[in-house]
């Protein structure tokens, strides 16, 4: 949990905004997000943490995130001097104008970054 909270708040610039202790269900939640999350009309990311458990698998029906940024290739080289690891340089999508860039958390799941004109 500690090292993706670390990635969120640390590389990405969320914030945590509350954490949940279920010790009778085995389980901790910390709920991320930019400025009050769900409070501002901003969404909120859910990090869940099951007592006991090392390893997880790469969720079968999960693609990836995206978050609007106003500069990709900014983002980019802000995340990566900070330790951030990108997979995908800010560039235009495939057939389209908008920019876009990919990054990866610890666990390995992408994040997009989506250039806001």
């Amino acid at each position: 949990m500690q090292r993706s909270v670390d990635f969120y708040t640390r590389i990405i610039g969320m914030r945590v905004l509350r954490t949940t202790d279920m010790p009778a269900q085995k389980y901790t939640l910390t709920f991320l997000g930019f400025g009050n999350g769900n409070a501002d009309g901003s969404a909120e990311l859910e990090l869940t943490y099951n007592y006991g458990v090392s390893s997880y698998d790469m969720g079968g029906a999960f693609g990836h995130i995206a978050l609007g940024v106003p500069d990709a290739a900014a983002a980019c080289e802000r995340i990566r001097a900070a330790g951030g690891k990108v997979i995908r340089e800010a560039g235009p999508v495939q057939g389209g104008t908008t920019v876009i860039a990919f990054i990866q958390d610890p666990d390995g799941y992408k994040i997009e970054l989506i250039q806001k004109s």
